[in-house]
């Protein structure tokens, strides 16, 4: 997963006809774009990360000390598979996105996590899928990314090594060395090296 963290001082997601899904305060904006390769694991990290990430200031004004737990904050969740883009040239690519359907499960999943985890009131989501207008204003501005700990294989770049082993190795087997194409190569009747004496034999050319 890859999660983008906007500390906003107010926050609101609408539909494009100008209905409006959801709002926050001040808390935490995630943006949280979802990988093919995610599982349990890679959710509940992002989970306990968001949760308690120290990012706002404590009852003296000290910066980066307290998380959206301690402040009571409010956190709004905003699918976006954007965040998994690669580019090819300028065009972006999204291969590595989860699948709609599977992604959307997913996501799910992760706002019962953290609604399990913090106070499920305090925790507001937009509608997945949907185009949306997302109206952030910034306190800071703060943004920080996250990224789970999951090493991350492009299994489109996988394939691609995979298939360019096979081609050297089936090039070493077709291609057979000098030597033994010299092995192999058949014997000329006319070459006196054919006959079944060893090279350099002068047997056959003593006088009688």
């Amino acid at each position: 997963s890859l999660v983008v963290i906007q500390l906003p001082a107010e926050i609101s997601t609408y539909l494009l006809g100008g209905e409006q899904i959801s709002s926050i305060g001040r808390g935490l904006c995630v943006l949280l774009g979802i990988s093919l390769e995610d599982t349990q694991r890679e959710l509940e990290h992002m989970v306990r990360k968001i949760l308690n990430l120290r990012v706002f200031e404590d009852e003296s004004g000290k910066h980066w000390s307290k998380s959206v737990m301690d402040k009571q904050y409010e956190v709004l969740c905003v699918s976006q598979f954007t965040l998994q883009c690669i580019l090819k040239g300028n065009k972006p690519d999204y291969h590595m996105a989860m699948p709609t359907e599977q992604a959307e499960c997913f996501y799910n999943n992760f706002l019962e996590q953290l609604r399990k985890a913090y106070k499920p009131e305090l925790i507001k989501d937009g509608k997945f899928g949907a185009y949306m207008q997302v109206h952030i204003q910034n306190d800071g501005p703060v943004t920080i990314e996250l990224e789970s700990p999951a090493a991350t294989v492009d299994p489109k770049q996988l394939t691609k090594l995979e298939k360019q082993q096979q081609r050297k190795e089936k090039t070493r087997t077709k291609v057979p060395s000098e030597s033994s194409r010299e092995r192999n190569a058949p014997r000329n009747k006319d070459d006196p090296s054919a006959s079944s004496g060893a090279e350099g034999d002068v047997s056959s050319e003593r006088e009688p």
